[in-house]
């Protein structure tokens, strides 16, 4: 029987063809993995949800924000016909600040947290010489932070809400999204050149 994460990530591939996608859901899903595993949670279910949470995003990008339509909510309907549990789908929801679902369970809260900082940490190791993850750690992580032009589309004030739901200092989970990356390097194309 396949894995959450084997089925999620067909699901992922029939639902997104751009690469930049692709490897943002991937990134979330190996800091998803790498939490779960801290925390003794279900590192296949973690890391299915990373893989899913923005499987719509592609179609239905949603960026005026609407509360009922677009991104996540499509994604979340297709699960739910799918049987997908209400869990992963909460989690997806919960995700987006104006689905108005509340982050309830770590699982929810993880996922907010290491969604942005996924990203950023993606876009601090392609701005290396090397293009390398095994380059960057948090020191460069957070003088990134501060440079409001870089990866502007980023929410820095997301970064930080989200390791203070964890009630985790920033630092560490900067670290352990850092740690999560480079255990998947050569997928993500941050194995340096």
């Amino acid at each position: 029987m396949a894995s959450l994460s084997d089925s999620a990530l067909i699901l992922l591939h029939e639902w997104v063809q751009g690469e930049s996608l692709r490897r943002h859901c991937y990134a979330v899903a190996d800091s998803m993995r790498h939490f779960a595993q801290l925390r003794g949670a279900d590192a296949d279910l973690w890391e299915a949800v990373g893989l899913l949470h923005d499987m719509d995003y592609e179609r239905h990008p949603n960026q005026e924000q609407n509360s009922t339509d677009g991104h996540p909510f499509v994604g979340v309907a297709v699960l739910r016909e799918q049987g997908w549990s209400e869990e992963v789908c909460r989690a997806i929801l919960s995700h987006a600040n104006y689905a108005g679902v509340a982050r309830e369970t770590p699982l929810e809260r993880t996922l907010f947290a290491v969604d942005e900082l996924s990203g950023f940490v993606m876009a601090v190791a392609r701005v290396r010489p090397s293009k390398s993850i095994h380059e960057v750690d948090v020191a460069a992580v957070r003088k990134k932070m501060k440079d409001k032009a870089f990866a502007r589309a980023v929410s820095r004030e997301d970064i930080v809400s989200g390791a203070a739901e964890l009630d985790m200092p920033l630092e560490e989970l900067i670290a352990g999204v850092i740690a999560a990356l480079k255990t998947d390097a050569e997928r993500l194309g941050l194995a340096g050149g």
